[in-house]
């Protein structure tokens, strides 16, 4: 009984590891994680749960650096992805603990700290950026990227 618990045990260990660490490549039209900045967008991060701008406009193609300022006391993030890529991420850390951490496409900020994050949009449409630590996305910390052609 114990040996079937301990089994029991290291595969879900093992699933969560799994689906933590999957990642086949952005799909068809998805952004990508960018070498060749050509615009600069600021964007800051207030514990009031917002995002400055919370409406951003790119072109498709063209490589954008993020410069991500957290002003507050509290840790954030800023995670780029469509809805999709969103929910995924914020199962993510909710099975993972919360803890902000940077990634491809994404970064997580100590109080004060800034960092930047590129991107390439590959296709138009509409991207998200949210922050996923411990209720921060609910309560409204995100921004809609229109990515036009």
């Amino acid at each position: 009984m114990r040996q079937i618990r301990l089994v029991a045990a290291v595969s879900l260990v093992l699933a969560v590891i799994a689906a933590a660490c999957s990642g086949a490549g952005p799909a068809s039209g998805a952004p990508e994680a960018s070498e060749d900045p050509s615009t600069t967008i600021e964007v800051t991060l207030h514990d009031t749960l917002q995002m400055e701008p919370n409406q951003l406009s790119v072109q498709a193609g063209q490589a954008i650096t993020f410069v991500v300022t957290n002003d507050g006391v509290l840790d954030h993030e800023f995670f780029v992805g469509d809805e999709s890529a969103q929910a995924g991420h914020a199962l993510e850390m909710a099975t993972m603990g919360g803890m902000a951490h940077d990634e491809t496409m994404g970064i997580g900020l100590k109080p004060g700290q800034t960092k930047e994050l590129i991107v390439t949009f590959a296709t138009a449409g509409t991207m998200l950026v949210g922050c996923h630590l411990n209720g921060h996305y609910a309560g409204g910390m995100k921004a809609v990227i229109e990515v036009h052609p």
